[in-house]
């Protein structure tokens, strides 16, 4: 995993070593600004017309071409055929094989496009993805929660609800790596990929619609200005409408599906205490060490420290304390919470591997996506259906985070706002602009929902899946999962949220 891992920390120094003649062009337009003022009109001209002349110049060679999505286009494929079609050879090579296709993306955008600014900034939302992702996985890790009691439809969907909830407060992450493993051992009877299927549903995607915390578009929301209790007050109706739904459709399946006659006999001569013993509960300290952590951004919080790099700031300290959060709580975790949950490193070594590639090689797509977005074309077309379908659509393939920021940074423009002024993000959420919060809701609704129709919607579907894999129940594979689950229970509930919500509104 080093040798894989040097790669990529290899490619942030050529980014770093790139970086100069992007911090020259930046000093060239503050040429133009101490020139204001000092110098007759038709020197600023000139000048004016050298300077914006070099941007024009960039954006005709910094920008991606349509092909380049290809890599990414493969990946995909791969992540999708690979288990089901060359599952040897996946599991041995998909780290070298994720990797490989980001080098080729981000190679091509420094040395071809020379084009840093990407590649910054996909290292930096890599960073802080698998920072929280294996803080809250390894933190959770040392939790052991036992539930001795009969599984039923109705416990496992009381267990569902409670972890939808639980997303809100410690993240659909935190969430899903703290109770998927007793929800297993509380079905170990007669787990089955269904439940599994239910879990990634309701606890690690659509659960965590209520604060900032719960999801990380949300949480890049709020960074930019959407006020914190802005999603529990517009989001609350669709949260409880999809989990009721979910809810009723998972005890119905469930109570056909569920137990057999020899299993029932079995459960009979079980005298169950009924009650819930946790072990390792040090472990929570760190887990409230880290959402802590999360407010800890630069952007917001001004005494922070922070990179400074073409002319915005990095967090550092945040993801800092979040790995020395990961190797602490490791360190010192209860040695029988760890055995009784049956810890390893690997689901989270198979989501660092493949959101490497995943990050590395959307850059392309999402370039595209958010350049129509922003266009006249593109603004023209903004509504509440293209901005909810938009949005989610590509929320299920594209990571959800940079998804919403690009459709949200669409919908302002189209009303002449700009999302990196955090007042006017502000204004728009609280509908200073002509139903703007309604438009905000779509986004955020969407991004988080559809977050659960793939595997790689959402970073917790694929470690719950691996955890799930490791437990011996075989999960179906990428093709499989959207057939036979996304498509045919989630996607009706999408569409009645949609309908509801949306389809009538203005």
């Amino acid at each position: 995993m080093k040798n894989y891992l040097a790669s990529w920390f290899l490619l942030l120094g050529c980014v770093l070593l790139l970086s100069t003649p992007l911090q020259a062009q930046s000093a060239s337009a503050a040429d133009l600004t101490v020139l204001t003022g000092q110098q007759d009109i038709q020197q600023l001209d000139e000048v004016s017309s050298e300077v914006v002349a070099e941007p024009e110049h960039e954006a005709a060679h910094g920008h991606a071409p349509g092909w380049l999505v290809i890599p990414f286009v493969a990946l995909l494929l791969m992540i999708a055929t690979g288990p089901l079609f060359y599952e040897h050879f996946w599991h041995h090579n998909y780290p070298k094989i994720a990797v490989s296709l980001a080098i080729i993306v981000v190679l091509y955008y420094l040395f071809v496009l020379h084009n840093v600014h990407n590649p910054v900034h996909a290292l930096a939302e890599y960073v802080q993805f698998i920072a929280l992702l294996a803080s809250l996985f390894i933190a959770s890790g040392g939790i052991l929660i036992e539930v001795d009691k009969k599984s039923t439809p109705l416990a496992n969907v009381i267990l569902l609800i409670i972890g939808a909830l639980i997303s809100n407060l410690i993240g659909t992450t935190g969430a899903s790596m703290l109770l998927i493993r007793p929800f297993i051992r509380l079905n170990n009877n007669n787990i089955q990929p269904y439940h599994i299927i239910f879990f990634i549903f309701m606890v690690s995607n659509v659960g965590g619609s209520l604060t900032p915390i719960g999801d990380p578009p949300l949480f890049l929301g709020f960074l930019k200005g959407v006020p914190f209790f802005w999603t529990l007050e517009h989001n609350w109706p669709a949260w409880i409408l999809a989990l009721t739904i979910l809810s009723i459709l998972f005890y119905l399946v469930d109570r056909k599906m569920g137990k057999g006659a020899t299993v029932q006999e079995l459960d009979q001569e079980i005298r169950y205490s009924n009650k819930i013993t946790l072990t390792g509960t040090r472990n929570f300290l760190w887990l409230l060490l880290i959402i802590i952590s999360v407010f800890l951004d630069p952007n917001v919080l001004e005494w922070v420290p922070a990179i400074h790099y073409d002319g915005q700031k990095f967090s550092f300290i945040r993801e800092t304390i979040m790995f020395a959060v990961a190797y602490l709580s490791f360190r010192f975790a209860d040695k029988k919470a760890l055995a009784g949950n049956e810890f390893n490193f690997e689901p989270i070594r198979e989501v660092a591997f493949i959101f490497i590639g995943i990050f590395g090689t959307m850059m392309p797509a999402l370039e595209l996506v958010g350049t129509f977005a922003q266009s006249e074309e593109g603004a023209a077309m903004i509504t509440y259906n293209t901005l909810y379908w938009g949005t989610g659509l590509l929320s299920g393939f594209l990571d959800n985070a940079p998804t919403y920021l690009n459709f949200l940074a669409a919908a302002m423009a189209s009303q002449g706002a700009d999302i990196n002024v955090i007042q006017q993000v502000k204004d728009f959420a609280l509908d200073n602009y002509l139903d703007s919060s309604f438009e905000l809701m779509a986004i955020s609704i969407a991004s988080v929902f559809f977050g659960a129709m793939t595997y790689i919607g959402n970073g917790p579907n694929f470690m719950v899946k691996s955890i799930a894999e490791q437990s011996g129940i075989k999960m179906p594979s990428f093709f499989g999962y959207i057939l036979r689950y996304s498509i045919p229970i989630l996607l009706p509930i999408l569409f009645i949220t949609w309908l509801v919500f949306f389809a009538f509104a203005g």
